[in-house]
C-alpha cells in the first residue's frame, strides 16, 4: 500500500471513529485505533516469524488473535463488543501472569484499558479498513510510523493538559543529538518516564546507522530500555516502537518511583538516561520512603531525580528536562543539587524559551546535561530564544511559540554549534562552582539578556503585593469618578 493510500485508510478509520457515540475526542480515538493497530500488526509479525522459521511458537492463544475474531463473520452485531469486552480484553490482560516477558508487555497494555468503541457497526468498518494494511512489508511499516507520530503529535493537541505524555520531537532530537548513545561502544539507555517512546524512537534512529548485521540489531534493540507508568502512554508507546520495528519493545509498565532506591544494583544501572520526567505534581507518601532519608520528597520532578543519579553507571550520561523551580528551592532540593555537583559533572544547562510547551504550560524549563563520576568544576549556561523566523511569520515584537508555530530542529542550530567549541557570547556564559551559592542554579546571564523566568517565593509575593496595591489604587480611583458623578 503506498502511502497516498495508507493515509486515505487512516482517515477513514478516524472518521468512522468521530461516528461513534464512545468516542467524544481524539484524545480517546488514538487509544482505540492503537490497541486494533497493535493486535493486527502483532499478528503479521508472528505470521512472518511462523514463515521465516518452523520452530517459532505463536505468543498469543488462537482466540485472541486478530484473524480469529476480527475476521469471524459470526461475531457481529453486540456479539463482537461483548467478546472484545467481555473476553479479548480480560483475557489479554491475564498474560501479566505469564513467565513468557512478550506475553507480560502484551498483558501490560491492556491491564486496566477499557474498550470504548461502542456502535459494532463501526467497529466492524474499522476491522474491515485496518485489514487493509500489510505490516509484514517493511515499507508499510516505516510509512504508518511517520504517520503514527504525527498522529500522536495531534492527540498531544487535543489533550489540552493531558498532553504531559508528549515532549515536543526537536527537544527530543537535539537532547539526543548532544549525549549521542553508542552502540558501538555497547552502551545502554533508559528513559524512565518515556511516555510515547519518543527518546527511545530517536535513539534507535540514531543507533541504526552502526547496525551492520543481525546481531548489531539485535543489541540495538535490547539497548533501548523505558519505564511507564500509565495505560495509554504505555500502550501508544509500545505501538510507536513497533512501528520502529521493535518486536519486542523494552517498555515495562511500572511507577519508577516506586523502585527502592538502596535496592537499586551495579547490573541494574545504565550508561546513558534521557528524559522529560513529570513535573508539576506529588507522589503518594509511600514512594517518598523509597527514597533515601535525607532526600525524602514527594515532588515528582526532584524523585525522578534522585533515581537518575542513582541509575547511571560511573562516567554514564544524562540528559534530562526540568522546570525552573528546583534550579533555585532550597530545602531538600538543595540536598539533591549538592549531591548532584559533588559527584556529577553539570556542565551545560540550556535554558528553553519558556513558551517552548504552550499552550500545555508556560513553566520555564531547562535542560541538564551531566556526567557521573567526576564533581563539577564549572557550568556553562545557554539561554535560547525564540527563533528569529518567528519574527517575520508573526510580525510580533514579542514572538513566542505556539502551537501553529512551535518550536523545529533548526531551532537548535546555534546552541549545536556552540556545543562543538563552548566559548562565551550574548546567550552563553560560564559558572565556576565557587560562584554558586546555596547551590541555586538559576543563574541569570551576565550579558542581561534573559526571558523572565519563576520568580523565587519571596520576589513572586512582593510582586503579588505591588499588583494588589496598584489594583486597589485602580478601583479607588473608579469609585471617586462614580462617587463625582452621582453627585453631579
Amino acid at each position: 500500500m503506498d502511502a497516498q493510500s495508507l493515509r486515505s485508510t487512516i482517515k477513514t478509520c478516524r472518521d468512522l471513529m468521530r461516528k461513534d457515540e464512545g468516542l467524544s475526542s481524539d484524545v480517546e480515538r488514538l487509544p482505540q485505533f492503537s490497541w486494533m493497530l497493535f493486535l493486527k500488526c502483532f499478528s503479521d509479525h508472528e505470521k512472518k516469524r511462523e514463515l521465516l522459521s518452523k520452530k517459532y511458537t505463536r505468543v498469543l492463544p488462537t482466540k485472541l488473535r486478530w484473524d480469529n475474531w476480527a475476521n469471524n463473520d459470526k461475531l457481529q452485531g453486540m456479539d463482537l463488543i461483548s467478546f472484545v469486552n467481555k473476553t479479548l480484553f480480560p483475557e489479554l490482560a491475564k498474560l501479566t501472569e505469564q513467565k513468557d516477558i512478550q506475553k507480560q508487555h502484551i498483558g501490560s497494555i491492556f491491564k486496566g484499558f477499557v474498550n470504548r468503541v461502542e456502535s459494532p457497526t463501526i467497529f466492524r468498518e474499522i476491522i474491515s479498513k485496518i485489514n487493509e494494511m500489510d505490516f509484514t512489508s517493511s515499507d508499510d511499516i516505516h510509512t504508518m510510523a511517520k504517520m503514527y507520530e504525527d498522529m500522536l503529535i495531534e492527540m498531544k493537541d487535543a489533550a489540552g493538559q493531558n498532553g504531559e505524555f508528549y515532549t515536543p520531537r526537536p527537544v527530543i532530537r537535539f537532547i539526543t543529538n548532544v549525549i549521542k548513545p553508542s552502540l558501538k561502544k555497547g552502551e545502554t539507555m533508559l528513559d524512565p518516564a518515556c511516555g510515547t517512546g519518543g527518546f527511545l524512537a530517536e535513539s534507535l534512529d540514531l543507533m541504526k546507522k552502526d547496525v551492520k548485521t543481525n546481531s548489531d540489531l539485535k543489541k540495538l534493540h535490547n539497548s533501548l530500555n523505558g519505564y511507564e507508568k500509565k495505560p495509554l502512554p504505555y500502550l501508544l508507546g509500545m505501538m510507536n516502537l513497533i512501528l520502529h520495528e521493535i518486536d519486542d519493545p523494552n517498555i515495562t509498565r511500572q511507577n519508577t518511583l516506586g523502585t527502592k532506591i538502596s535496592e537499586i544494583k551495579p547490573s541494574d544501572q545504565f550508561d546513558v538516561v534521557m528524559t522529560n520526567p513529570p513535573f508539576g505534581g506529588e507522589e503518594e507518601s509511600l514512594i517518598a520512603e523509597n527514597l533515601p532519608i535525607e532526600f525524602k520528597t514527594s515532588d515528582t520532578a526532584l524523585g525522578f531525580f534522585v533515581y537518575i543519579m542513582n541509575i547511571l553507571k560511573k562516567n554514564g550520561r544524562c540528559g534530562i528536562i526540568l522546570p525552573n523551580s528546583p534550579m533555585f528551592a532550597g530545602g531538600v532540593a538543595a540536598k539533591i543539587k549538592q549531591k548532584l555537583l559533588k559527584e556529577f559533572n553539570l556542565h551545560t544547562i540550556i535554558r528553553l524559551p519558556k513558551t517552548v510547551f504552550e499552550p500545555y504550560t508556560t513553566i520555564a524549563t531547562n535542560i541538564l546535561f551531566f556526567e557521573k563520576g567526576k564533581p563539577t568544576k564549572d557550568i556553562w549556561y545557554y539561554q535560547m530564544s525564540v527563533a528569529e523566523r518567528l519574527r517575520g511569520a508573526t510580525r510580533a515584537k514579542d514572538p513566542k511559540y505556539t502551537k501553529s508555530n512551535p518550536i523545529s530542529y533548526e531551532d537548535f542550530a546555534d546552541v549545536l554549534k556552540w556545543f562543538k567549541k563552548k566559548t562565551p557570547n550574548e546567550n552563553a556564559w560560564k559558572v565556576s562552582i565557587k560562584d554558586i551559592k546555596d547551590f541555586n542554579l538559576d543563574v541569570k546571564n551576565p550579558k542581561g539578556i534573559v526571558e523572565s523566568f519563576d520568580l523565587t517565593p519571596h520576589k513572586l509575593i512582593d510582586t503579588i503585593i505591588a499588583d494588589e496595591e496598584k489594583t486597589m489604587k485602580l478601583l479607588t480611583e473608579v469609585k471617586e469618578l462614580i462617587m463625582k458623578a452621582i453627585q453631579k
